[in-house]
């Protein structure tokens, strides 16, 4: 099957006679007994253990789940590496890469596992069960995925994962930030696997083009930055996505928000209010867009524009766009601005704007304007106010020459409720203001908090110990749509449990 398998190995040594299979032969298949291949350099790994014992383990090796189990935390010594560089060129000499990518990828992992067993027996390296076990599964996640970062990607319960160069990375867990024992065998490697992820959505990452956005199938977020911009290495950047996304059921569990206040925000989400998603970096507003999007009808046309496509709506009707950069000459780049722009004419009943970043509010907010209600994006800002401002800044970006007047006439009239998501300094995320824009006095826009997040102070552990509040509004600025959508007795019953649970 591997044309290259008797090209780079030495002959097998005189101790390992056992041994049923060489590298000379390019017809080799795998037959009935070739599972028993690995027993071999166990069995001469460890002479004092029974033979038997390494046959009864035979079957380890070429199960995938045991070895895919997330171990990240733990230093590797030098020797170890040391090892794996030798194993992994034997293997690069002796496999036939353009074959191996005919494979599935459950038979090339298999046959890159079969082909290191006997690497190592014929080498003889003295290495534990364990040890070995644990180098074949780095090997393989090195030809075939993403290397030393598979097993943190395999976890979670990670958030952020952080590489600054080859030998420190970083993860986010529970909302704090800690060193592993995870590192790459050098910057080349590290380079190579960020190259792996981008070119995945047709990006590039190199010298002449050093910094990249992109997403891993899943849609977890990635950045990199490559030399000669990172001066230590390539720095590479995943936010990580749940598996199992998270539900509003989910974030009352959590504390993130209280029941009344989550029945408030599916009202909202089903009454088809114009809705911004205000926080900072890392404080949840994009698993807050998601949650808030699964009370969409079924039957409504959504069109998402991203930076890097990471929503990933239920409904059925959904058209997904996202942006591009430009190409080596310059050209080709299609921007937020543009993508909005044309999702106008694509019959949008929603708009879904992943995140807001500059000129590209001016056309959301006229799209939110012109019979597009139910809209949603989300922007970085530290409270509700200081969003409003920053709509202003980033339409004042787009080159308009308004006046700040009818610029804030035009966010009146859009907006209806700016949600402010926080991340709290024991790492907690919480929502702490459901706030509605209700209109002008003057030149000054109005705004008006339905709930609140009021921290108490913090326990013996450190955590924040807080509860949502009622600001004791009992008729909201959208009670009229709540009415034409049939929802406002569930309105006025939610509001008047949580100002009960204020009291």
């Amino acid at each position: 099957m591997f044309g290259k398998r008797g090209t780079g190995v030495p002959h097998p040594a005189a101790p390992h006679t056992e041994t049923p299979k060489t590298f000379s032969g390019g017809a080799d298949v795998l037959t009935p007994e070739r599972p028993a291949a690995p027993q071999q350099p166990k069995a001469d790994l460890t002479p004092r253990e029974p033979t038997a014992r390494p046959r009864e383990e035979a079957p380890k090796p070429t199960s995938p789940a045991p070895a895919r189990s997330p171990q990240p935390a733990r230093a590797r010594s030098e020797s170890y590496y040391d090892t794996k560089s030798q194993v992994f060129s034997a293997l690069i000499e002796t496999i036939d890469l353009s074959q191996l990518a005919n494979l599935d990828p459950d038979s090339a992992r298999e046959e890159i596992r079969d082909i290191v067993n006997d690497i190592i027996a014929i080498k003889n390296f003295a290495m534990s069960i364990s040890e070995q076990e644990e180098l074949l599964e780095d090997i393989c996640n090195d030809v075939l995925g993403y290397g030393p970062l598979e097993p943190l990607l395999a976890r979670d319960d990670i958030a952020d994962i952080m590489v600054n160069g080859a030998k420190d990375v970083y993860i986010e867990v529970n909302g704090k930030v800690e060193q592993t024992g995870v590192r790459f065998r050098d910057n080349q490697q590290l380079l190579n696997i960020c190259q792996r992820i981008v070119s995945q959505v047709g990006r590039r990452v190199d010298e002449s083009s050093p910094i990249c956005d992109a997403r891993l199938p899943d849609g977890s977020r990635v950045n990199v930055i490559a030399p000669p911009l990172a001066i230590d290495g390539a720095s590479l950047t995943i936010r990580k996505f749940k598996k199992d996304k998270l539900t509003l059921d989910q974030l009352v569990r959590f504390g993130a928000i209280s029941p009344e206040g989550a029945e408030i925000l599916k009202i909202i989400g089903r009454v088809r209010c114009n809705v911004l998603i205000s926080g900072g970096t890392g404080s949840g507003k994009t698993t807050l867009l998601n949650c808030l999007t699964s009370f969409i009808d079924l039957d409504e046309r959504i069109i998402t524009c991203e930076d890097s496509a990471e929503l990933q709506l239920q409904q059925p009707h959904v058209v997904r766009l996202e942006t591009r950069p430009p190409n080596l000459e310059g050209e080709g780049e299609v921007t937020m601005r543009d993508l909005v722009r044309n999702c106008l004419r694509m019959r949008p009943e929603r708009i879904i704007v992943g995140e807001v970043r500059g000129p590209e509010v001016f056309d959301l907010l006229q799209a939110m304007n012109t019979g597009h209600d139910g809209s949603m994006g989300t922007i970085h800002a530290n409270n509700p106010r200081e969003c409003l401002n920053r709509i202003e800044s980033m339409v004042a970006m787009g080159g308009f020459t308004l006046p700040q007047r009818t610029v804030r006439e035009i966010i009146v009239g859009s907006v209806d409720v700016i949600i402010q998501a926080t991340r709290l300094r024991d790492g907690s995320r919480r929502i702490t203001h459901v706030t509605e824009v209700i209109g002008m006095e003057g030149d000054v826009i109005i705004t008006q908090d339905l709930m609140l997040y009021d921290m108490k102070g913090e326990d013996a552990n450190g955590k924040i110990v807080g509860q949502h509040v009622s600001t004791g509004i009992a008729r909201p600025h959208f009670w009229d749509r709540a009415r034409y959508y049939g929802e406002e007795q569930r309105l006025a019953t939610t509001l008047e449990a949580m100002e009960r649970k204020s009291d």
